[in-house]
């Protein structure tokens, strides 16, 4: 080869090599996640999140969707509804073909103005909020998290085979610890249970000995704890245990969170609550071993990974099916999915979507679990029944 042609074909070779790495970048799938790395959702953005790369990566390692890998495009909406929507938009824009959202449920709401306009398919795997399918009809956006009626429900029933007549409910002053705190009301009012005492812990409070102390008082046979922040329901715990108080604490599975390991570690021993994490469940136990062998260090956070183990999964899955990126089959495959079989839920429960509904975890598939020794103990209790 003589010097002019070397000349020219150096720049040739690096145009190609140029075109080849742009085709390869091209040729992955890219999924959108809104995640909070700062705010308020950091306790359980953070571990669900580290769920979705588990999937992800395990996916990718079996050899991708369609032959492609799965390419997680991840932003930090700090839980504001505002910026939510903005990374919302960045995601559409870089190319996104499905948008996982592990954030607050008013930023998830949020983000439904950009997926609902631009037609991409969305689904939050965790959050609770009732009115996240019903408030925008939005036919692009589903929600596999267990809803706080199904929460509540279960816990309602647990409650009537302890038989309470007389109980107490204390909540803070967040948004949706006081949507939850009407729930738990409504469902014990229901349930022919009487509220003798309900308090409310604000947010930045230094103690709750006060509320506790109303509460102690009224002497209900049992305390319903509905709070979703946890510097304030460390709070409640700490008063309930410096005040020796006895009724049995039932709480919203806002304590399944690991963070309350830690933060709350030698108050937890005896509370119940609500969780969506059987571990007799065979494909509970498969995900126990495999999160072990990623995260040696980390055993805790495996609960909570798991909500974004089972998203990752089920975006995967309504890909494969409609054999393309293609967004509208996308959606289409992602309404008809049945009886997938996810971590998460009771034994034997898998995710639905019934014809009209964009509602996935199945109404009989939380438990009742209790703390043992500082850890999320066993099942007491299963199913809404």
């Amino acid at each position: 080869m003589n010097a002019r042609i070397r000349r020219l074909s150096a720049p040739l070779l690096g145009t190609c090599l140029l075109l080849a790495g742009a085709a390869a970048a091209q040729d992955t799938i890219k999924i959108g996640v809104i995640t909070d790395k700062v705010g308020p959702a950091k306790p359980y953005a953070e571990p669900i999140t580290r769920g979705v790369e588990l999937g992800a990566k395990e996916i990718n390692a079996k050899g991708g969707v369609l032959g492609r890998k799965i390419e997680l495009l991840i932003e930090d909406d700090q839980a504001k509804p505002d910026v939510s929507a903005t990374m919302a938009r960045k995601l559409v824009d870089a190319g996104a073909v499905f948008i996982l959202s592990v954030s607050l449920t008013p930023a998830t709401q949020q983000q439904q103005s950009v997926t609902l306009e631009t037609k991409t398919p969305q689904m939050t795997p965790s959050n609770s909020g009732d009115t996240l399918t019903t408030k925008v009809d939005n036919p692009y956006f589903w929600q596999t998290g267990p809803l706080g009626s199904t929460q509540i429900a279960t816990l309602m029933s647990y409650t009537r085979t302890r038989n309470f007549k007389r109980v107490a409910l204390i909540t803070d002053n967040s948004d949706l610890g006081q949507l939850l705190g009407r729930f738990f009301r409504s469902g014990l009012e229901k349930s022919g249970i009487e509220v003798v005492a309900e308090e409310v812990v604000p947010r930045g409070a230094t103690s709750a000995v006060p509320q506790l102390q109303k509460i102690r008082a009224a002497n209900p046979e049992a305390m319903f704890m509905a709070g979703v922040l946890t510097p304030e329901n460390v709070l409640m715990l700490k008063a309930y245990r410096e005040l020796g108080m006895k009724q049995p604490i039932l709480s919203s599975y806002n304590l399944s969170v690991p963070q309350y390991l830690t933060v709350a570690k030698g108050l937890l021993e005896g509370v119940t609550f609500v969780d969506a994490f059987d571990p007799d469940k065979p494909e509970a136990k498969r995900y126990v071993d495999t999160y072990r062998a990623e995260f040696k260090s980390d055993p805790n956070n495996l609960w909570m990974s798991a909500y974004g183990y089972d998203g990752i999964q089920l975006v995967a899955d309504a890909i494969r099916r409609a054999g393309s990126t293609d967004k509208e089959k996308i959606r289409a495959a992602m309404q008809a999915t049945k009886g997938f079989g996810g971590v998460l839920g009771a034994r034997g429960t898998s995710y639905t979507f019934p014809d009209g509904k964009r509602t996935g975890f199945d109404p009989n598939g939380m438990v009742v679990r209790v703390f043992k020794n500082d850890q999320h103990g066993p099942v007491v209790h299963t199913g809404t029944k």
